[in-house]
Order: structure tokens, then sequence, then C-alpha cells
């Protein structure tokens, strides 16, 4: 892929006053920006459903409880592209309007942590996730719009958002993947457990918010530009549904991410009843290592298998990890099998569904276009998958406070999603066909 697909240098970088791209400084801030990006989302959002447990402990349909509040990060994700599409592609900095959204994130954060009531932690963490979840795309664009060559630099920028999740796991768990100790917070014996997770967080978030306005500047490349209701809304990257091949990975990838969240919201509750305790984070950190691996495989594994093949394992991928969660839920080797799943699942899946959108969407829409990207899978295919869980949790009795109450219905519980991501990656082999052009004409 040439990168003349990027037109990004339309405005002089010199004139500007902008860091020439793939510089060392620029890739430096881009890799810091995305430690801080996914370790302010990663050192609590696995452990909290733990932590909502034992606070709600006793409330009636606690499934639907924890799987309403973990739905408010998808929620967020719905409204992302109101708010980037139109500001970040239109009106401001995205850099700038990164470190403001961080900033009012890290504020948030800490109200979170003083919460008892499940109502009000509802509404507190939906106003924190309205602040977070459009920075995901903006980090994208930012990254996209400072580097030479997008699939060969992106995979590499990307990865260290992977390491800060994974040491915001390691952190919480105050354990170096569940193999031995590692006392990081004293005095805090369990911080998955303990509003301790949303205090690191926020405190992160405002480092995050304040680096944020020294990142290189990534001004809006759709300024000046003709304006109708929906770019005005964001929404100007739905007519890359004209696009028949887009269509079907737009509506598979909603699809998919139904079941996908039968395993944010509650994996972490699982294993850490079934087999890890207090050093679940760090086990489930284990994820965020294979993702790594991976994620630096992603180049090699496009050039060879293409778009198609890379979505497809993705895929079946969770298929695969949710009939392990079913039908061995004792065997502490098959649940880590299963966790270090994690890096073909999402990058497969999500990286080159990102990278997919970024080739065929027009420059002045790339915002948008992965902000609706985050709309259809963080967003709506979530949303439903949030609310589907808790359903069929307290649909099927199970009890997550104890490990009994999953040996019950752990099978049930995890086969569902499992069944839905394969019918799912069974329709795109059928109708998914890579041949979208690779001009941004759509």
């Amino acid at each position: 892929m040439s990168d003349e697909l990027y037109p990004y240098q339309s405005n002089s970088p010199v004139a500007a006053g902008i860091q020439p791209k793939g510089s060392k400084s620029t890739t430096v801030k881009l890799s810091v920006m995305m430690f801080l990006q996914y370790f302010v989302w990663g050192v609590f959002f696995v452990t909290m459903g733990t932590y909502l447990g034992k606070v709600f402990s006793g409330q009636e349909k606690i499934n639907s409880i924890i799987g309403g509040i973990y739905a408010t990060q998808t929620w967020a994700a719905l409204c992302a592209p109101l708010i980037v599409g139109f500001l970040g592609d239109r009106i401001m900095n995205k850099e700038h309007l990164n470190g403001i959204l961080q900033l009012a994130g890290a504020a948030l954060l800490w109200w979170v942590s003083t919460i008892t009531d499940s109502s009000m932690f509802f509404w507190a963490m939906l106003a924190f996730f309205i602040c977070y979840m459009p920075t995901l795309a903006l980090a994208n664009t930012i990254t996209f719009q400072n580097v030479e060559n997008v699939e060969r630099d992106f995979p590499k920028i990307r990865l260290w958002g992977t390491i800060g999740w994974i040491v915001g796991g390691l952190v919480i768990s105050q354990s170096m993947f569940g193999l031995f100790s590692l006392p990081l917070l004293p005095g805090i014996e369990d911080g998955g457990s303990s509003n301790i997770q949303f205090k690191i967080a926020a405190i992160v978030s405002a480092v995050y918010g304040i680096f944020s306005f020294t990142l290189p500047a990534s001004p809006p490349e759709g300024k000046g530009k003709p304006a109708n209701i929906m770019n005005m809304l964001g929404f100007d990257a739905l007519r890359l549904f004209k696009n028949p091949s887009y269509l079907v990975f737009a509506i598979c990838s909603f699809l998919i991410c139904i079941p996908l969240a039968f395993y944010y919201a509650r994996t972490g509750e699982f294993v850490g009843k079934m087999a890890f305790g207090s050093r679940t984070g760090g086990v489930m950190a284990l994820g965020q290592v294979s993702e790594i691996l991976f994620m630096a495989l992603v180049p090699f594994f496009l050039s060879k298998l293409g778009v198609k093949k890379m979505l497809l394992v993705g895929m079946f991928a969770w298929a695969i990890r949710y009939v392990l969660f079913g039908l061995f839920p004792s065997s502490a080797v098959m649940l880590v099998l299963g966790i270090a799943l994690h890096g073909i699942c999402y990058d497969f899946f999500f990286v080159t569904g990102q990278l997919y959108t970024d080739r065929v969407a027009p420059p002045e829409t790339r915002t948008s276009a992965q902000a609706l990207v985050g709309l259809l899978t963080y967003g709506a295919g979530m949303l439903v998958g949030n609310y589907l869980l808790g359903f069929w949790g307290d649909q099927i009795g199970l009890d997550p406070s104890t490990k009994e109450g999953w040996l019950a219905d752990g099978k049930a519980f995890w086969l569902a999603p499992a069944i839905f991501a394969a019918v799912v990656a069974v329709i795109f082999l059928i109708t998914f066909r890579d041949d979208a052009p690779e001009t941004g004409d759509v």
C-alpha cells in the first residue's frame, strides 16, 4: 500500500510548526500517549465487576446491575461520533480535545471512587465514559496523522497501549501475572475489590490530560469544508456504507461485539472465583501479553492472509475461548489458555478493522470513521451484549458471588456467546468480499 493513500501532507509540516512525521520524538510521544490511554482503562475495567459484586452484594438482579454499569461504556461509545466527528474533524486540534476530555474524566473517576449507591454509580460511570470513549478514536487518528506509513507504524505504536493495559492489571493485582507477589500498593491487600483502582485511574488520567497538550499538532482536516447536518453530528462517515463490503464488515462488527461483552464484563469475576482470587488482575494481563505478540505480527499476517481471513480468525477465536470457559471451568490451565487467546481475538479483529477502515475512508472523515467503528463495536454491539449478559445471567439463576454458583451455571452462561460468535463468523465468511477501494472513494 502506497503512502499517498494517507495524504496528511496537504499542509506543510514546517509551515504549520508540526514535528516531522516519523521522527523519533514524535514516535516516543505517540507511544507514551497510547500507554497512558489504555492504562487508565485497564487499571479498573477488568476488576470492576469484582468490586461491584462486593459493594452491591445482596441486591436483587445483581447480574443486571453489573451488566448495566458495564453498559455505561457502551452507551458512551454511541456518543463518541458526536464529539470527535464534529469537534475533532472540523473545529479544534485533536490533541487539545483529547487533553480536555482526559482532565474531565480524571475528576469523574475520583468521584466514582466515593460512590456506594448503584444508581448513582451508573450515572457517574456514564459521565466518565462519555469523556473517555471519544479519546480512543482521537488517539488513533492523532497517530494516523503523524506517522509516515499507517500499516507499518500504527501497530508498533498501538502496542504501547497494550503494555499500558498490562501494567494497569499488574499494579492493581500486585502480582506478576499471578506467579509471584508484586507489592506496589502498600497497605492494600486486594486492589481489585477496593476503590483504589478508580483513584489510580483518576491520577493517571489527569497526568495524561496535561501531557496531551504536548503531543504533535493534529489539526482538524475537515476545517473550512462545506458542512451539513450529517457531518456536523459526526455521521458523514456513514457514506462508507455505500460500499457493500464495508456494510457487511460493519454489520458483523456490531454482531460479534454482542458476545464480546460477556468477556469484558464477567471474565474477571469468573476466573477469580474459579482459580485466581486477588491475583486475577495479574493473570488477566496475560491476555495483553498475548496481544503484544500478535500486535507485532499484524503487518506480517495482514500481508499474508488479507483482511477477510484476519477478521475471521479473530471471530472464531472468541467462540473457542467461550467454549473453554464453559466446558473446563475448573481447569486453571484452560482458563489461562482462554485468556491467552485475547491476542488473536483483539488484534486480528479490532486492529485489522481499524486499519481496514482507515484504508477506505476519505481523509476528511477518518476521525469520524474511527468513531463509527467504535460506535458499532464498543458502542451498539457491546451495549446489547451487556444487557443481554445481565438478562441471561439472571434468567439461568447465576450466582456470581461464589465458586459454586459459577460451577452450577457457568456452562450455560458461556456456551451461549460461543454459539453466537460462531454463527456471526459463518455469516461473515459467506458474505464479505475484500474488494474495497484503497482511495477512500466509496
